[in-house]
């Protein structure tokens, strides 16, 4: 049995809406197959853009995404991507896959789907092989009102007005791929570019620097000593990998119990990471002027069999959905500093939201997960703790039931709960405070630890109505089946 308390009137901070943020790079079929077809496409379309990868994104209020990269950023040359289709440069995409870039998808694409979301557009400029002059241009393109070169260029290209562009980043992992970095040369050239970002109009810019993979503390330090006072945002990339990153990462779908909580175990480290770099970060910003934004997050493991090996093509199971839960209950707990994350990928990669086959669609265990937490978005933060048992298999052992409780706008309290254990359904009580409870709804996502969708079977993982759920003295009792994510709201 598990005890969770939910004192729904301690308000702790704000769930900022950015933190169910979304993460699509040229990578695979992200872009060019899952987001974009083009116009001439049989696939139903807007400009190109899939309407039922759209309306599948906007049903779970997909509230910011970050393009064009990850490791494509750093390679790619936005003047590439606009002006007319059949004059735009060819590339070769060398980080994933090696296949010919045409830049169809460019600018314009990106923002018009952006609009089409409803959504915050969240762009990643090229330091590792770009100019400080092509990223100042690319900002000027975007958003400067009057004219001048690139707004000009920007209205040849048939945009007359600017777009509103918030969250711009200097590089992506530029202590790797992004061009194997010192962090002293980093945080020097962090300065150098972020100087000529300037804000045009009434457009302010929220500058993002780039910050560590995983425990690289010592990244985090001097990057916030050098460069601290120049950035509103550092950010944080972490894959949950059940195997060895570089060998063998382990199969998506063929697992065993062990491996099924090694895979949970790791996704709860991020919790650790979160709380260290902060540490660091206190230390040279008390005034936590600079957000913690995790603009990569999700589980990797070996590509299915048959695909691409750099297309980095993931089936997505019920393991997936209680990664996404695990990691997102997190996430609320640590609102007071995390402004925005970004699970990796949106479409056909890695721990993707949505799967594409032609014409076909499917919903992945995780879109339901992040369905399930939406109402979490933009609420408050409530005080919640659990006592829980330890499960897990010889000496990987974690937390059965995890929790996160939010109060929305019209004052409904919402409860999302987690429990990891592979077989073993949990007798849980929910004791809530300070509420009068008047009404109580809830939804569940369940199955087998493998349990995922096919383009055969789109539906044998999916969200149904949680009945087995009893109020009884100001607290409520439900027994909480192996597996499964479940989602309360008291009224």
């Amino acid at each position: 049995m598990s005890r969770i308390i939910v004192q729904s009137q301690k308000k702790l901070s704000k769930i900022n809406r950015n933190i169910y943020g979304h993460f699509s790079e040229h990578l695979g079929h992200c872009i060019y197959g899952g987001i974009y077809v083009g116009e001439n496409s049989k696939i139903p379309n807007i400009d190109g853009i899939r309407t039922d990868v759209v309306e599948a994104l906007k049903h779970i209020k997909i509230p910011v995404l970050r393009w064009p990269g990850g490791c494509f950023a750093d390679e790619y040359h936005w003047k590439d991507g606009i002006g007319p289709k059949e004059n735009r440069k060819k590339m070769v995409n060398t980080n994933w896959g090696g296949v010919v870039e045409d830049n169809s998808f460019g600018t314009h694409e990106f923002m018009e789907l952006c609009q089409l979301l409803g959504c915050e557009p969240y762009i990643n400029g090229n330091l590792g092989s770009g100019t400080v002059q092509e990223m100042s241009e690319w900002v000027e393109y975007l958003t400067f009102p009057g004219q001048s070169p690139m707004a000009d260029l920007r209205r040849e290209n048939g945009r007359d007005e600017p777009w509103k562009v918030k969250y711009f980043a200097v590089g992506n992992e530029n202590w790797g791929g992004g061009g194997n970095m010192t962090p002293e040369y980093y945080a020097n050239l962090y300065r150098h570019y972020q100087t000529f970002l300037k804000n045009y109009g009434d457009n302010k810019l929220y500058k993002i620097a780039c910050g560590p993979g995983e425990d690289d503390y010592a990244w985090t330090d001097t990057v916030m000593r050098l460069a601290g006072k120049y950035m509103n945002a550092i950010s944080l990339h972490y894959y949950t990998v059940p195997g060895i990153f570089d060998i063998k990462k382990g199969s998506a779908l063929e697992f065993d119990e062990k491996e099924y909580y090694i895979t949970l175990k790791k996704a709860l480290r991020i919790d650790e990471l979160i709380t260290k770099h902060l540490q660091i970060m206190d230390r040279y910003d008390p005034e936590h002027k600079v957000d913690l934004i995790v603009d990569e997050w999700g589980t990797w493991y070996d590509v299915e069999p048959g695909t691409n090996p750099g297309f980095l093509y993931q089936q997505n199971t019920m393991r997936d959905a209680l990664v996404a839960a695990l990691t997102l209950n997190i996430f609320n707990h640590h609102s007071d500093r995390i402004t925005m994350a970004n699970i990796a990928q949106t479409v056909n990669v890695l721990q993707a939201v949505i799967l594409t086959n032609g014409e076909k669609m499917i919903l992945t265990p995780t879109y339901h997960v992040f369905d399930l937490y939406k109402s979490h978005q933009d609420a408050m933060l409530v005080e919640s703790s659990v006592q829980t048992n330890y499960i897990g298999v010889d000496e990987v052992k974690i937390p059965q039931i995890s929790v996160s409780a939010s109060v929305d706008d019209n004052n409904h309290l919402n409860i999302t709960v987690a429990n990891t254990s592979m077989d073993k359904t949990d007798s849980t009580e929910c004791f809530i405070f300070d509420k009068e409870i008047t009404a109580v709804s809830a939804s569940i996502l369940t199955g087998k630890m493998n349990a995922h969708n096919t383009f055969e079977q789109p539906d044998n993982v999916h969200i149904q109505k949680f009945d087995d759920i009893t109020i009884c003295d100001g607290k409520l009792k439900f027994e909480m089946p192996p597996c499964s994510v479940v989602k309360i709201e008291v009224q």
